[in-house]
Formats: structure tokens, C-alpha cells, sequence
């Protein structure tokens, strides 16, 4: 059990076709003994679409971590001063999330969760999955690959053939993302094939 003992938290944004499989992930990081805390953005807690309800990802996330997910920026504000997080994973990480967090917008509970981990020198890893990622957002990203505590899971094109500016993280990196993460390393490749076209 290699993540024995870590606490993490693992906060979910609304790219809601990749939430299946991130969920996944967080099934793999309790098995290998991690303390999992699930935060969701407001869109994930209340929203219900195709992919799935809001109350059964919530449901999910408490069975798999014996944890009610937090939602309000109230219920993350703690993150910091008590420092209750060894590592903080956000996947999916929409683009309005990059774009919020490379710019210093804090305006919900998983911005709040970033900025706490930041604020005390922890790691922060980031799963993107965002239509814009090499349009609007190809900046953003930019300013996070450089920013201090700030891991990337490896990602690439999804469909450049059909969505050329559409960039996803390979989710089943996370776990490897975030055992090096809390030694202080990067996974490499950063940029790597991903799509099918």
C-alpha cells in the first residue's frame, strides 16, 4: 500500500464524460491506503446531465471513500490553516478551472482546496479535460506547467481531426502522477498521444 497514511483530497469539475473513469482512479488511490477526501465544484454536486445524476456521483464518492464529498468553499476553507491535505488531485480539470487557477480566482470549493495547497507548499496535480486547451486556455496551461507544486498528468489531443483544440489527460496516470508528485517530481512525458485520429 503505497499511499498509506497520505491524505488526499480529490476534487471533481464538470467535464462530466470523464468523471466515470476518473472515479476509478479514486478507487485505486484508497486501495493503495490513502486517507481520500472527494471535493466537488457546484456544477458536479447540483448538476444532473446525460453522463449522470449529481446525487449519484455524491453517493458513489461516499461509498468508495467512506466520506460525504465537501461543496461550499465553508466546508474546504480548513484545507489551509489546519493543513489537512498532503496532496490535492482536481480531475476532471476543466478549462474554466485552469483558467480560474492560473489567474487566482477562488470562487468555489476546489479553487478554495487549490489555493489552500498552495498556500502551504503542497502539491497540487492536475487530470485537464477541456475543449480550449490549445485555444483560450493554451496559456493557462502554460502559466500552470511553470507555477510552483503544480503536477501535470501527462495529456494530449483527444480528436485533433475533430477537435483540434481539445486536450485530455490520460486519467489512468493519476496514481502515477501523484506518487511522484509527493516527492516533489514531475511525470514524464508530459505531452503524449492520446486520441485515436
Amino acid at each position: 500500500m503505497r499511499l498509506a497514511g497520505k491524505r488526499i483530497g480529490f476534487a471533481l469539475t464538470g467535464s462530466y464524460c470523464t468523471i466515470a473513469e476518473v472515479l476509478q482512479e479514486v478507487e485505486r488511490l484508497v486501495a493503495e491506503g490513502a486517507e481520500v477526501t472527494p471535493i466537488l465544484s457546484h456544477s458536479v454536486a447540483h448538476e444532473d446531465t446525460r453522463f449522470g445524476e449529481a446525487s449519484a456521483w455524491r453517493e458513489k464518492l461516499l461509498a468508495l471513500t467512506g466520506k460525504a464529498p465537501l461543496t461550499t468553499i465553508k466546508e474546504v476553507e480548513p484545507i489551509g490553516p489546519q493543513k489537512l491535505l498532503d496532496l490535492l488531485v482536481i480531475a476532471p480539470c476543466t478549462g474554466n478551472t485552469l483558467a480560474k487557477l492560473a489567474n487566482g480566482i477562488t470562487d468555489g470549493p476546489v479553487l478554495m482546496a487549490a489555493k489552500a495547497q498552495l498556500r502551504n507548499g503542497r502539491p497540487v496535480v492536475l487530470a485537464i479535460s477541456t475543449n480550449d486547451g490549445l485555444g483560450l486556455n493554451a496559456k493557462n496551461i502554460g502559466i500552470l506547467l511553470n507555477t510552483k507544486n503544480i503536477y501535470m498528468v501527462p495529456f494530449g489531443q483527444d480528436a485533433p481531426l475533430v477537435k483540434q483544440n481539445s486536450l485530455v489527460a490520460r486519467m489512468d496516470l493519476i496514481f502515477d502522477t501523484v506518487l511522484l508528485a509527493l516527492e516533489g517530481r514531475q511525470i514524464q512525458p508530459v505531452l503524449i498521444r492520446c486520441g485515436k485520429d
